[in-house]
């Protein structure tokens, strides 16, 4: 035991590895779930069976549970109605909820924070970390609580029923919601990065797996920004009181954050194809950002009156239009990464955006196309208005101690 990190890879290597998880609309890794582990031995002569007997009886609990739920993230079924989904993943959520402050007693105790080896697999590759401080077990928790989110999000926004129709758009109802729960698991994953990694020696750190690295935090942080402000987009969209302006700002932001995102994402070396196939999502997202924020941008600056403004919008306009025909390849892409997904029907800004971009192109730009190429298409279009980010985690602070530390 102690603070040295021991991470051996698990004998069944890749026995498990799936080749589809199905319909995705939010991207999240497969999940970290915890085994079984024994309390007792290190903690017995330290602590009173009471305390111990809590601490086991929490986390077996959640062992449990996570082995469900992450069944349920991986691949979920279409016609499982969306309050089923859900609410496996809250029931996950609240054991993790109540573990944590009797947990913390754990990290607060400098004699006990290093006694306790805890045992994490990674359900992308079976392959389990095991490491000896009470800082990994919290942050692992934090982890999972913020791919929950991810996976509860991805739930909402997958037109799920409970009976057999299957619905053609999201209710405003469920987007909202799902932007409420992505804030969840950014803040989740900020107190990770800001108030555990810390506490973390600099050696453990480098032994961590690559899920719960600094930057594959961040990325994952930005992500969920990103996706909710897509969601805010798409509300927009289908809002008559919603300006030209605020649409573009909206959709500007969100340009910022993917953009942050794929910066991120670039940094890390991944060894699974679930990186591969994470990175691909970021890249499909930041193009597709771009789209909007350009077409908006475009529609903006053609309300000027002069000739200038005109010919500017007709540069952005243009580029919107091939930011779309990358984003549907970086689509596809992405779905046929390993492992392979589907694309939901379309929904929100896109769906809205893909018809109107060709349109409002094609009838400005006929006037003045000059057959550039992408490249030369993209290189002329004009800088975006750089606003500053609104959208932010959702302020979770770890909890107090639990009382049966008193």
């Amino acid at each position: 035991m102690g603070c040295v990190a021991s991470i051996p890879n698990n004998v069944r290597g890749n026995r498990r590895r799936l080749q589809s998880v199905g319909e995705l609309a939010v991207f999240f890794p497969g999940l970290r779930i915890p085994r079984a582990i024994d309390f007792f031995q290190p903690l017995g002569d330290s602590l009173p069976k009471s305390l111990v007997d809590r601490l086991s009886s929490l986390r077996t609990r959640i062992v449990a549970k996570a082995a469900q739920g992450a069944a349920l993230a991986v691949k979920p079924k279409r016609k499982m109605s969306t309050s089923n989904g859900t609410s496996t993943f809250s029931d996950i959520l609240q054991a993790l909820e109540d573990y944590l402050p009797v947990l913390l007693g754990l990290a607060k105790n400098g004699q006990l924070k290093d006694k306790v080896e805890f045992i994490w697999v990674n359900q992308e590759d079976d392959e389990e970390t095991t490491i000896g401080n009470v800082w990994y077990e919290v942050l692992s928790v934090l982890h999972l609580m913020a791919m929950l989110c991810l996976a509860e999000a991805n739930c909402l926004l997958l037109h799920r029923t409970s009976g057999d129709d299957y619905q053609p758009s999201v209710s405003e109802e469920s987007r909202r919601r799902s932007i409420d729960v992505l804030m969840k698991a950014a803040g989740y994953l900020d107190c990770a990065i800001h108030h555990v990694l810390p506490q973390i020696s600099i050696e453990i750190r480098r032994n961590l797996p690559i899920d719960l690295s600094e930057r594959k935090l961040s990325t994952l942080c930005l992500q969920a920004l990103g996706q909710g402000v897509d969601i805010q987009l798409g509300i927009a969209v289908d809002s008559p009181k919603a300006t030209l302006a605020v649409k573009r700002r909206i959709a500007c932001e969100m340009v910022k954050y993917w953009h942050q995102a794929e910066e991120c994402i670039l940094k890390v070396s991944f060894t699974s194809g679930w990186g591969e196939k994470h990175r691909l999502f970021i890249k499909w997202k930041y193009v597709e950002a771009k789209a909007a924020a350009y077409y908006y941008h475009g529609l903006v600056l053609d309300e000027g009156n002069t000739e200038k403004s005109h010919t500017v919008a007709v540069a952005a306009l243009q580029a919107a239009e091939e930011f779309l025909k990358l984003s549907k390849r970086a689509c596809e892409d992405f779905h046929l990464a390993a492992p392979t997904s589907r694309s939901p029907p379309p929904w929100g800004s896109i769906k809205s955006l893909s018809e109107k971009i060709a349109k409002d192109a094609s009838s400005k730009v006929r006037i003045n196309q000059d057959h550039c190429s992408h490249e030369r298409i993209i290189q002329c279009a004009p800088t975006l208005p750089d606003f500053a980010l609104a959208l932010k985690p959702d302020d979770y602070q770890l909890p107090p101690l639990d009382s049966c530390w008193n």
